[in-house]
Parts: structure tokens; sequence; C-alpha cells
């Protein structure tokens, strides 16, 4: 992204293993600030019914697991046997993020048309107070549903994974010539991708569970599924090549 990914990589010579180390680590830190990453994991922590820090950086290390596994397993014939992914193949997994992201951003717009995100009124002795939360039992009257399971992102994550995955080889091959280095390093950076991703979310669960995005994430579900809906959109398009595509 914006030519951060081959400033690391230049970095290292290929012959300093713990140059070589650093160097996946950081772009795994950085890969996973990448914008379809950022756009299916919020849409992924925002859908669920318990956006508490812990459950969503749960859910984000299991997207990045999934990602990594796939990451890894594409990755590693491409530093082995310089095999890389067909291009229609290729094109395909990227247009199959595109519509993950979409179908996300759909479930989170029919969590906010069912009203599961609203605001209650509480009278206090100073006068009324919102409390937004959300209705996660299937007795409540404008229905319910369970929270989204790690096994859940895991598989969304193993999806995601595929994209992007002969790039990843390239910029490692463009240095490491060492088959074992370089699968150690691709395994480093598919770690610590999921470990940078459990950290943004965190994050993300820590900012939705604050006072002021309670009260208004009723207000925000909708803005936020709408607008990674019109992302994956672009993103399927740009996979097809009918849109401009920077990824």
């Amino acid at each position: 992204m914006f030519g951060l990914d081959d400033l690391l990589a230049s970095q290292s010579d290929g012959v300093t293993l713990g140059l070589v180390i650093l160097v996946a680590i950081l772009l795994g830190l950085r890969h996973a600030a990448d914008p379809d990453h950022l756009a299916a994991v919020t849409t992924l922590i925002a859908g669920g019914t318990d956006r508490a820090a812990r459950r969503a950086g749960r859910l984000g290390f299991a997207w990045g697991l999934g990602h990594a596994t796939t990451l890894f397993a594409f990755g590693l014939p491409i530093l082995i046997f310089r095999a890389f992914l067909p291009e229609t193949v290729q094109r395909a997994a990227e247009t199959a993020i595109g519509l993950v992201i979409m179908g996300l951003a759909v479930w989170l717009l029919v969590c906010w048309q069912r009203g599961l995100f609203h605001v209650h009124l509480h009278e206090h002795g100073e006068g009324l107070h919102g409390h937004g939360h959300v209705h996660d039992t299937e007795t409540h009257p404008h229905g319910g549903r369970r929270a989204r399971s790690p096994l859940q992102a895991y598989m969304i994550g193993l999806v995601h994974g595929m994209g992007g995955s002969a790039g990843v080889g390239v910029l490692l091959l463009a240095t490491i010539h060492s088959h074992l280095v370089g699968a150690i390093a691709l395994g480093l950076f598919a770690f610590f991708t999921a470990v940078s991703m459990a950290i943004l979310s965190i994050g993300f669960g820590l900012t939705l569970a604050s006072r002021p995005a309670r009260r208004s994430f009723a207000r925000m579900a909708p803005v936020l599924g709408v607008v990674s809906f019109a992302f994956g959109v672009w993103y399927a398009l740009g996979a097809q090549n009918l849109l401009p595509y920077y990824f």
C-alpha cells in the first residue's frame, strides 16, 4: 500500500536472518491495515451481538489465523517452486473477497433493519438517559441472533487469505534465496498479520463499546453497512478489471 511494502522488503538483503525476520514481522503488521481487511473485520465485529474488546480481539485473531492459513498454503509453493496461482484463479479469489465484504455489510444492515441496534431510555434522578445495546436473545420481540463465532470468522479469513498471496510471495522472493529462511519469513508474515488484526480489532471493540458509540450505533450501523457494501462492490469489480484496482 502506497509503496510501503516495497520499502520494507528492500531493507532485507536475504542473508541476515534477524533482518529478514524483522522485515517479515513489519510486513505482517502493515498488511493488516489494508482497506479490504479493515472493511471485512470492522463489519464482522460490528455485526456481532457482543462488541466487547475481548470478543472483538478473538474474532479478529480468528479471522487473521484463517487469512494466515491460506496465505501460507498458497505462498509456500511460490517460495519453493516459483508456482504462482493462475491469473484467473487469483482474479476469482479477489472477486470472492469483494463478495464476502458485501455479504458482511448486508448482514449488518439486516441486523439494523430488524432493530437489533437501538437505544433504550432509562429514567434516573436527573432525567432520561439513553443506553444503546444489542439484543441477543431469540425471545426478544425484534428477533435475535447469536453472536458470530470465531470459527465463522476463521472461515471468512480463509477466503480472504487467497487474495494477494502471489504479491506477498514476490516481495519475499525478491530478497530471500534460502527456502528455509523464506518459509520462516512467510510464516512470520502470516502470523503477525493475525496478531496485528487482533490488536486492531481490540481497538475497534473498545471504540464500539464506548458510551458515545453505544448511544449512536443505531445511526452509525447503516452508514457503516452502506460504505462497506460500496467498497465490496468496487473491490469485486476492480478484480474483474471493470474499475481501477489498486490492491
